[in-house]
């Protein structure tokens, strides 16, 4: 698994092989630089036994001058170089993502959860941009550090130098035993501050009902625990921060001492000259940082490791549907009829099929209404003509062309599906209504508006089409956002429209006229799927369907004539009706 892993940060790193090498050539330049100033600093020192020259040493000083200021300069072209191959992978990545989501199923987030898809896609993709940017420049400079100063510390003296990297062993284990626990805390800050987010957008889409059922109080409860947890949380890591700076600082000055101490011996017996005591002593402070940094820098690779993970794990995902190897791609208009032969589906997990051998045919140009009790299969029907859910080969034709075969943006361009709930967007009118054609222009729109009767109610509002409707539609009611939603499918160019109780929140009076106005057009098959027998009534034909099985179809008053399922549900709704009537 961990050699998967590296293979893994190496194809993230290939495409930007080239940066990634300049950054490390440069790390390298950076690292000959820190050994090479504290030797000149050594010399200049042991060149003043000699005698005091102000112009040797002012000499002396420019030149360390200057290669200081290109060591930093140096410095900071390799962060840039490497932190920005670490923040384009991260762009390049989140992009991946986003596109490989929406190649997937319909009800794949709903498996995962969209919270932790959020998750994966922004927390874990910023693990992954601090692994490949901050932890590969520390682990690197923390190796080049060590294979540059050492050597140089212990060409000048070898016994001093252990003397005074003896304690880093205590520093890095001291950092590998908070860093855990910093880890930790740092993530529980997230968990706090994402429930902090989740618990103000709830509280916002579900204003209404806290208003409603008087429960500001108990809201305001809630926000406040989790705003406590949230400032525990961070008051513990800045305990365990406050805690493990000044014993890193302890540490290292004990060490500088301990340098100091034998140092002043070396000193007394000749051993060691005054410049190379300074030298060794910038070279120790010189390690001290890579070295505490060295356990964060763990941390971070297991924390990037895991959400490399985490994230291959969505992008490794194969959608179940999805084209086949050489779809069939259609280069003429579909008339939009509709064949079904022995058409079963059976959900992944359910013990029974949702639909048993359904056999139909539909004419183009048909207004066809599906009715039956609830779950029986008629939402699944509605899906399967768009494969939002999976159908298997030769059970459903459009215009002879087998659903499975044909290429999947072909097939959904000639099906115009309007759920019950149809999602709005938070934007105006216009642009929901024209969303599955940008381009459209307000004619057009203005148009489809008067098709789904939703004109009037446009007039009405103040800005008209440039009214923002608010997140998913909340500005609107329930019958103008399914209006809105049905406009949206009126407004593309397809063959087939299905509308899956897309009209529960209009009135009778409304629903008719919607059907009115949209069966004018002759050159679509539309398929209704609605609980009011009355709409239904006034279609061509209707399909009955129980328990996944088609139990009847015929024209209403066909239905009405042959005991059966139709028959039950108009005498119930007729008995429902008359009991409203009455109350």
């Amino acid at each position: 698994m961990a050699k998967f892993r590296l293979d893994l940060i190496g194809r993230y790193l290939r495409p930007h092989k080239k940066t990634v090498l300049l950054g490390a050539l440069t790390l390298v330049a950076v690292n000959i630089l820190s050994v090479a100033i504290p030797m000149e600093v050594r010399r200049v020192i042991d060149e003043l036994k000699e005698g005091f020259a102000f112009s040797i040493v002012f000499n002396q000083a420019v030149w360390i001058v200057a290669l200081a200021s290109v060591m930093g300069l140096t410095r900071l072209i390799s962060r840039q170089l490497v932190f920005g191959v670490g923040r384009q992978v991260e762009v390049e990545l989140r992009q991946r993502l986003f596109d490989h989501m929406l190649g997937q199923d319909p009800g794949w987030v709903q498996e995962l959860g969209s919270g932790e898809v959020i998750n994966r896609a922004t927390s874990d993709v910023e693990n992954i941009r601090r692994l490949l940017g901050f932890t590969i420049l520390s682990l690197t400079n923390t190796v080049l550090a060590y294979c540059f100063t050492l050597p140089a510390m212990i060409a000048i003296d070898p016994w001093l130098t252990m003397a005074a990297i003896s304690l880093y062993p205590l520093m890095l284990g001291t950092v590998g035993l908070f860093g855990g626990r910093m880890v930790k805390q740092r993530k529980a800050i997230q968990e706090a501050l994402s429930k902090l987010s989740e618990l103000i957008q709830e509280d916002l889409s579900g204003i209404s009902a806290i208003k409603i059922y008087g429960q500001e109080n108990a809201e305001e409860k809630a926000f406040s625990e989790c705003n406590k947890t949230y400032r525990d949380s961070a008051i513990n890591l800045a305990r365990t921060a406050s805690t493990l700076f000044p014993l890193l600082q302890g540490i290292s000055s004990i060490s500088l001492l301990i340098l100091l101490a034998l140092g002043s011996i070396q000193l007394e017996r000749g051993a060691l000259t005054v410049g190379g005591l300074v030298a060794l002593i910038l070279y120790v402070e010189r390690l001290v940082f890579p070295t505490a940094l060295l356990g964060f820098t763990l941390n971070t690779f297991q924390v990037g490791q895991v959400s490399l993970e985490r994230v291959e794990e969505i992008l490794q995902r194969i959608p179940k549907i999805r084209n086949t190897k050489t779809p069939q791609v259609l280069n003429k208009e579909i008339t939009g009829r509709i064949q079904a032969k022995d058409l079963t589906i059976k959900y992944e997990g359910s013990k029974k099929e949702t639909l048993k051998n359904l056999n139909f045919i539909i004419e183009p140009g048909e207004l066809i209404a599906i009715v039956g009790p609830i779950g029986c299969g008629k939402t699944t029907l509605a899906r399967a003509l768009g494969r939002m859910v999976e159908v298997s080969k030769g059970q459903l034709f459009i215009d002879d062309f087998d659903v499975t075969h044909l290429r999947l943006e072909d097939l959904r361009s000639n099906v115009a599906f309007v759920p019950q709930e149809g999602y709005l967007f938070t934007n105006s009118l216009a642009d929901n209504i024209r969303y599955g054609d940008p381009d459209a222009p307000l004619k057009k729109v203005e148009f489809t508006a008067s098709q789904a009767c939703l004109i009037d109610d446009i007039k009405g509002f103040p800005d008209g089409f440039n009214t923002l409707v608010g997140e998913r539609g909340i500005t609107l009611s329930g019958g103008q956002r399914q209006r809105t939603a049905l406009g949206r499918a009126l407004l593309v160019k397809s063959s087939i429209l299905v509308l899956d109780d897309a009209l529960a929140s209009v009135d009778n009076k409304t629903a008719t006229q919607i059907l009115t106005s949209i069966r004018k057009q002759k050159d679509r098959t539309i398929l209704m799927i609605s609980h009011q027998l009355s709409a239904a009534a006034a279609c061509d034909r209707i399909l009955v369907l129980e328990e996944g099985k088609l139990v009847q179809q015929g024209h209403h008053n066909q239905l009405l004539k042959a005991p059966g399922t139709y028959r039950r549900l108009w005498e119930r709704e007729q008995a429902e009706e008359r009991l409203e009537t009455v109350t």
